[in-house]
C-alpha cells in the first residue's frame, strides 16, 4: 500500500504496546524521526467551518491544492485539520474518499497532517447542508463544535461517534501522511460571553464521558501515530483561569493518555516559554498546536523560542477567507469595519501574497 509503513514494523510497534499510552522512550523515538514541524491550522479560504470544508457539495480540491502549495512555498511542512462527525454520519464512504484525496494533495506538497476529531469551540449547534454566510468583520462567526450540544447530552449517540472515530483510524491509522491524532480541541472551553448561555453547566463532564471513550476507540485500531489533546486549564499563565467542575479529572486523563503533549498559547514570548517549559517538564515531546494573535503573539515572538526548545508549531490560519480570523476575538462584540490594519490570525491573502513579507522571510529562514 502506497505511503504505508511495512507490516513488519507495524507488528513490532503493536508488540511494543502502542495499544496503550506510549512510553516516554517510544514518544521520543517517534519525535526524533520527524523534521522540526512548522505549519498552520488549515481550512480552505472558501469554507466557513469544518462542515463546509468536507461536505461533498463544497469540498474544493483545486483550491486546497493551490493553498497547500502556497504553504509549501513559504517553508511549512505540516497542517492541523479539523474533521466533523456529522459529515461522516451523512456520507461515510464519501467522507473517507475526500480525506484520502486531501491527504494525496498534502503529500504532493510534502505536508504532513494532524487530524482533529472533536472540538468544543464556538457554535454548539452544528448542522448539515448549506452553511451560514460570514458576519462581516466578525471573527469565526460560523465555526461549529463537534459533536454538538445534542450529541453531548445524548449518550445514545456515543455509538455513532465511535463508528466515526474507528472508521477514520482504521483507514488512515497506518498512513505516513497523517503524523498525529488530536483527539479533542480544547475540551474544557466554555466559549466565554459568546456562546456561554447555550453551553450546559456540566459541559466538561459531558465531554469527559466521551473523551474517556475516544482514546480507547482510536487505540483499538492500532494506529502508529501518536495521540494528543490540549486542555486549556493546564496553561495560560498570562490569564487567570477559574477552576471548572471535573477539570482535575479531565487534565489527569489527558496527561496520562496523550503520547505527546500539546498546548496553545497566544501570549508574549515570556508567556509562551513559561507554558512550554511546564509541558517539557512532563518529559514527553511537545507541540504548540495554536499560536499567533498579533496584538501580543507573533511569529517573531514565538518561532525563535520554539526552534530553540525543539517544539513544533502551528499558527492559527493560513489563507484569509470566510472564517474572518484576520479579525480579533473582540469583534464578536464590536465588529470591524473593513480589513483591520493589524491582522489577528492568518498569514496569506487569497492570491498567496503575504500579509507580512517579514514574517514569510522569518518562516523560510527558521524552517531550514
Amino acid at each position: 500500500m502506497r505511503k504505508c509503513i511495512g507490516l513488519l514494523l507495524l507488528l513490532t510497534l503493536a508488540q511494543q504496546g502502542f495499544a496503550k499510552q506510549w512510553s516516554v522512550e517510544q514518544a521520543h523515538a517517534w519525535y526524533a524521526r520527524q523534521p522540526w514541524m512548522i505549519g498552520a491550522n488549515y481550512i480552505p479560504s472558501d469554507a466557513i467551518n469544518q462542515i463546509e470544508m468536507w461536505q461533498a457539495e463544497s469540498f474544493n480540491p483545486a483550491l486546497i491544492d493551490k493553498e497547500l502549495g502556497y504553504a509549501a512555498a513559504i517553508g511549512m511542512n505540516c497542517m492541523r485539520v479539523f474533521l466533523h462527525d456529522l459529515v461522516f454520519q451523512q456520507d461515510p464512504a464519501g467522507y473517507l474518499k475526500r480525506i484520502e484525496q486531501f491527504l494525496r494533495i498534502a503529500d504532493k506538497h510534502h505536508i504532513k497532517i494532524m487530524l482533529v476529531f472533536f472540538d468544543s469551540v464556538w457554535d454548539p449547534y452544528p448542522y448539515l447542508g448549506k452553511q451560514r454566510d460570514p458576519r462581516p468583520g466578525v471573527h469565526n462567526s460560523g465555526w461549529v463544535q463537534g459533536p454538538g450540544i445534542h450529541a453531548l447530552r445524548d449518550s445514545t449517540q456515543d455509538s455513532r461517534l465511535e463508528k466515526y472515530v474507528k472508521a477514520i483510524v482504521k483507514e488512515f491509522g497506518r498512513d505516513e501522511r497523517v503524523f498525529c491524532w488530536d483527539v479533542w480541541n480544547e475540551p474544557d472551553n466554555m466559549n466565554g460571553k459568546i456562546y456561554n448561555d447555550y453551553e450546559p453547566e456540566n459541559k466538561v463532564a459531558l465531554v469527559l464521558r466521551i473523551i474517556k471513550k475516544a482514546f480507547p476507540w482510536i487505540r483499538s485500531q492500532n494506529p502508529v501515530q501518536p495521540l494528543t489533546t490540549y486542555v486549556c486549564g493546564t496553561g495560560w499563565p498570562d490569564v487567570e483561569v477559574a477552576p471548572l467542575p471535573y477539570m482535575a479529572e479531565l487534565v489527569n486523563f489527558v496527561l496520562t493518555n496523550s503520547d505527546i503533549l500539546s498546548f496553545h498559547n497566544y501570549g508574549s514570548t515570556e508567556a509562551w516559554e513559561t507554558i512550554a517549559r511546564r509541558f517539557l517538564k512532563k518529559g514527553r515531546p511537545v507541540l504548540c498546536t495554536e499560536f499567533l494573535a498579533r496584538n501580543g503573539c507573533t511569529f517573531e515572538s514565538t518561532l525563535p523560542s520554539a526552534k530553540k526548545m525543539n517544539i513544533g508549531v502551528m499558527c492559527w490560519g493560513l489563507v484569509a477567507g470566510k472564517t474572518n480570523t484576520i479579525h480579533g476575538w473582540h469583534t464578536w462584540e464590536t465588529p470591524d469595519k473593513g480589513e483591520p490594519e493589524v491582522w489577528h490570525h492568518d498569514v496569506l491573502r487569497k492570491d498567496g501574497t503575504p500579509y507580512s513579507q517579514k514574517e514569510i522571510d522569518l518562516i523560510r529562514s527558521i524552517a531550514k
